[in-house]
């Protein structure tokens, strides 16, 4: 069945969906650098643009050489075990649940200085139902949404800016000054930066978003929207703290840390300014729900194809939206805000951990991508130095977020574990039925006709299960090769049928030392059934399909080894065949 061909995001589309997110910090991140560094929380935002800057590259690398949604867990799953994926899947999900509930109830907050008595809880949850309705309809919809969101947002923070820097002129720079003679926060500089750019770091929340929505975005779109989310966080993130320190006493920054921005504009506009920010803050931050859903949806797909997640979860709507996804995703958000009565400090703790354990392991799935899989083309790449110091930078942050929030960590362990635990019944399920049944025969063996009854049905699911036909393409591999790609099946996939293609030229077969290879392979596993299929025909993407139609076996459960540079197709154009050597 040929899959519907939707209309792929362009470069505007694609940065506002994410920018919303990463964009929408500054109304938070500038306070909390200046209460962690004080004078120096410019400095503080302005190394963490740097550290963004060196994981343009490292995400430009990974995504360029497998540009398939996913992140950090399709970075993961093609160079390393499924089982470290979707570790980083966990990790993503739990960072885009806490992300939707705290954007979308702080969005709430700020509308309620403009709407008095606004209920705040049953905002909330309506506001997460429309975004989970916007999602449903469609990505394409949605990105009209977040477009408008995005430019009303910079044009609000250049409004505030220009007003500012003009109230500066007039009044002068005593402020700043005063500011400035104030002890250094930790007693020194190095101190001062550490904690700031700590706390800083999560003002790059969504820059990992665009990775998981790349096959919605036209080619060329993905690195530039890297580059537009650097730059308007290396701008506007340093010179709002600048300019708050220079217009507003450091006290007074600490007490109005939750709204900043708005205090800063009734400073230097009045009150219309103050709700103009207002205004802007609810839906920006708004706008960073959408990016949850937008990039949670297509993390899940790519999971729940893998079959790391249930089937029931790709069922799609005639607008081509895994909407089950969605409400899935809505259903948690509520429960987790109704669980914690809209007070939701603890979910901080969640957020901070999950979202830059992400990074990380997006930056190992790099090095893994330079180690293992050096001769697959990519459209660019990151040097070691680079992505060394960018890992070693996030490490830094989740080590001061540590020492700041201890309390994060036990807080992140409650909500983690469950969600790892899920993750692991699908990746063990067959083990885990396995010791079912064997439960079920030790207690029930009295009960012969019930113990017969569960044995056939538990059977049949594994059986089931282990149906789903694999297929690795292959062209004169040695026996070592073909003993990789038994060992990578053995261990990561349930299944007991391989067909190992060769696709030759006229008048080409497989040689006798191959074909006495794969009998040695048949030997080695047999619990695996093996058929070696020769085709008269040239490897690419039509032979892929043609295939994967006439089998009835998708595409991801395809194999192929690292191409070289001369392979004639990229990687995407595959279809998601997947790189296991």
């Amino acid at each position: 069945m040929e899959k519907k061909q939707l209309k792929k995001l362009n470069e505007l589309a694609s940065t506002a969906i994410c920018g919303n997110d990463i964009s929408s910090s500054c109304l938070y991140v500038s306070a909390l650098a200046i209460v962690y560094s004080g004078q120096y929380a410019w400095l503080a935002l302005l190394m963490v643009g740097v550290v963004l800057f060196l994981f343009r590259k490292v995400y430009g690398e990974v995504v360029g050489a497998l540009p398939l949604n996913g992140g950090a867990y399709n970075a993961l799953l093609n160079t390393t075990s499924k089982s470290l994926a979707s570790l980083a899947a966990t990790l993503t999900l739990l960072s885009y649940m806490a992300t939707a509930v705290i954007s979308a109830n702080e969005a709430m907050h700020y509308a309620s200085i403009v709407f008095d008595h606004l209920p705040i809880i049953i905002a909330t949850i309506v506001l997460l139902g429309i975004f989970m309705g916007l999602s449903i309809i469609g990505i394409g919809e949605s990105s009209k949404v977040a477009i408008f969101i995005f430019i009303f947002h910079l044009t609000s923070l250049v409004i505030l800016a220009s007003f500012t820097i003009f109230y500066l002129f007039q009044n002068g720079f005593t402020v700043f000054t005063e500011n400035n003679l104030l002890p250094t926060k930790g007693g020194n500089i190095t101190t001062a930066l550490f904690f700031g750019f700590s706390a800083a770091m999560l003002g790059i929340s969504g820059f990992e978003s665009s990775a998981n929505f790349v096959e919605e975005q036209e080619r060329g779109v993905f690195p530039k929207t890297l580059r537009n989310m650097w730059v308007v966080v290396t701008i506007f993130n340093p010179l709002m703290a600048f300019l708050a320190l220079a217009v507003i006493p450091m006290g007074d920054i600490e007490n109005n840390q939750e709204a900043l921005l708005s205090y800063m504009g009734n400073i230097s506009g009045g009150s219309w300014l103050s709700v103009l920010i207002s205004i802007d803050a609810a839906l920006v931050l708004s706008g960073a729900v959408l990016t949850s859903f937008v990039g949670v949806t297509g993390l899940v797909e790519r999971m729940t194809l893998d079959r790391v997640l249930p089937p029931f979860l790709l069922k799609k709507n005639k607008r081509g939206s895994s909407y089950r996804i969605a409400i899935v995703f809505f259903l948690l958000c509520v429960s987790i805000l109704l669980i914690t009565r809209g007070k939701l400090s603890a979910l901080a703790g969640v957020y901070t951990i999950a979202f830059l354990s992400v990074m990380v392991l997006f930056g190992i799935g790099n090095i893994l991508l330079k180690v293992r899989r050096q001769n697959l083309p990519r459209p660019e790449k990151s040097s070691w130095i680079a992505l060394l110091i960018a890992i070693g930078a996030v490490i830094i942050a989740i080590t001061g977020n540590a020492i700041l929030n201890p309390a994060y960590l036990g807080v992140f362990l409650q909500y983690f574990l469950p969600t790892i635990l899920v993750v692991a019944v699908m990746l063990n399920r067959t083990s885990i039925l396995k010791l079912l049944l064997k439960i079920i025969k030790y207690f029930l063996s009295p009960v012969q006709s019930f113990l017969t009854r569960s044995n056939d049905g538990i059977l049949k699911v594994i059986d089931t299960i282990n149906s789903q036909e694999f297929v690795y393409f292959t062209k004169d591999d040695d026996v070592a090769t073909l003993n990789k790609v038994m060992l990578y099946i053995q261990n990561n996939e349930h299944t007991k049928n391989l067909k190992i293609v060769a696709a030759f030229k006229e008048g080409e077969k497989a040689s006798p030392q191959f074909l006495a290879d794969l009998d040695v392979l048949d030997r080695e596993y047999p619990n695996i059934k093996i058929d070696f299929i020769q085709l008269q025909a040239e490897f690419g993407p039509g032979l892929i399909n043609e295939l994967s139609e006439k089998w009835n076996i998708p595409v991801n459960f395809m194999f192929i080894g690292s191409p070289g540079d001369h392979f004639p197709y990229k990687i995407e154009q595959l279809g998601g065949v997947r790189l296991i050597i």
